[in-house]
């Protein structure tokens, strides 16, 4: 079969539906991934089909429209952010459902919502592949809801729909007005999209534990991880820093945080690591702290490299609480501090506090020297380092991508 995977924007969306496709060729089958042109080259080495979203990502993540939702510390302010993303949303319709065409099944991440419909309209099936658990439950609350006040298992409930309705309001404007435009009607049985039918979960049963009142066709077996990228060596420099001393902590904001505030939050995140006597290792990705030429020599920078090589080297890792990074970390066994701006950052640092495995989050404008060396000093104590090292030996026992891959093929 020709699988269509339908990716979201970062490279945290895509990098879990790379895994996917590749577990799907080691079955046997086809898999074409439509996601932005910037994450091209992370596409074509695993030897899968291209299908190209146009428009400059770079771009439209420095917008202030990405920053305010990338600011969204309340459920309020996600919806208002995400409606602001229509019209970014609005350009990659057509992009998502050529990719569509001649495929025999469609997985589709939730902001390409659309490729629910194309299947219904190619009458082939539709899997829908969630980054972290959407199904409503009573058991814990949506993730957008997360860290606020429990309110019974009734609102958990409610929250999920509220949370499926905050996402939808983005997308199902942009999916109707294309299909206007293409059929002269908007798609049957028009409405969110996302748990109708098969879901197929990218995250850990270890990490949220698979509530009692999920419906049979919900799967949740692991995360989705890409375990290496073709040609990639680490540098001999970044070798060396790592064998002259003790493991260093990981810092690192990903595509997330201000670029106006990148210089204080090095100068934080060297002060903190300075107070504790750690090495560190600052990953300056796309924007949110700054690579400064006074760094002490205790502390190695650079852009990025793969967290399956490097955070099994690292005595803790800091971040901003991204799904994928946070996952990368529990896999690797260290301890974590969540420093989230955002979104559902808030409930992956608290659910990694209430796991054990790291220190209590520290929201972004909230930050100081003195709160990152004391979550530093919290999640590097013993009790963390041994149950984050356990929790991540579990998780490494899981084939997440293979057991998703397994249920597309058989086609249940």
């Amino acid at each position: 079969m020709l699988i269509t995977l339908l990716a979201g924007g970062s490279r945290g969306d895509t990098q879990p539906y790379i895994a996917l496709g590749t577990a799907l060729q080691q079955l046997g089958h086809r898999a074409r991934i439509a996601t932005h042109e910037a994450h091209k080259p992370l596409v074509e080495p695993f030897g899968l089909e291209y299908a190209p979203l146009h428009g400059d990502l770079s771009r439209v993540m420095s917008s202030q429209t990405a920053r305010s939702a990338m600011q969204a510390d309340n459920p309020l302010k996600v919806l208002r952010s995400f409606r602001q993303l229509r019209d970014l949303a609005a350009g990659l319709q057509s992009d998502y459902y050529a990719a569509c065409q001649d495929a025999d099944a469609i997985v589709y991440h939730p902001g390409p919502g659309i490729g629910y419909f194309a299947a219904q309209q190619l009458g082939i099936p539709a899997y829908f592949g969630a980054p972290f658990p959407m199904t409503p439950t009573r058991a814990f609350p949506a993730l957008a809801f997360y860290h606020l006040p429990r309110l019974g298992r009734g609102f958990n409930l409610l929250s999920h729909k509220l949370f499926e309705r905050i996402m939808w309001s983005v997308s199902g404007p942009v999916v109707k007005q294309f299909w206007k435009q293409q059929f002269g009607r908007a798609p049957e049985h028009f409405g969110p999209p996302y748990n109708r039918g098969i879901t197929l979960i990218s995250c850990s049963p270890q990490v949220f534990p698979r509530p009692a009142d999920w419906p049979d066709p919900v799967h949740m077996d692991g995360y989705w991880f890409l375990d290496e990228e073709p040609g990639w060596n680490p540098p001999a420099d970044l070798e060396r820093f790592l064998e002259r001393g003790d493991p260093p902590v990981y810092i690192g904001f990903g595509s997330v945080g201000d670029v106006m505030q990148d210089n204080q939050a090095t100068r934080m995140v060297v002060d903190a690591l300075g107070r504790l006597g750690l090495r560190g290792v600052l990953a300056t990705g796309w924007k949110g702290m700054a690579a400064s030429e006074n760094l002490p020599e205790s502390l190695f920078v650079l852009q990025s490299a793969p967290h399956a090589w490097l955070f099994p080297r690292m005595a803790a890792v800091v971040h901003h609480g991204g799904a994928g990074t946070t996952a990368a970390g529990l896999r690797a066994g260290v301890p974590g501090v969540i420093l989230p701006h955002a979104n559902d950052q808030f409930a992956w640092g608290w659910r990694i506090h209430e796991l054990g495995v790291g220190s209590q989050p520290i929201p972004r404008k909230k930050l100081s020297a003195e709160k990152l060396a004391a979550a530093l000093e919290a999640a590097l104590s013993t009790d963390t380092r041994l149950a984050a090292q356990s929790l991540g030996a579990r998780i490494r026992q899981e084939r997440g991508a293979e057991a998703a891959a397994q249920v597309i093929s058989a086609g249940r």
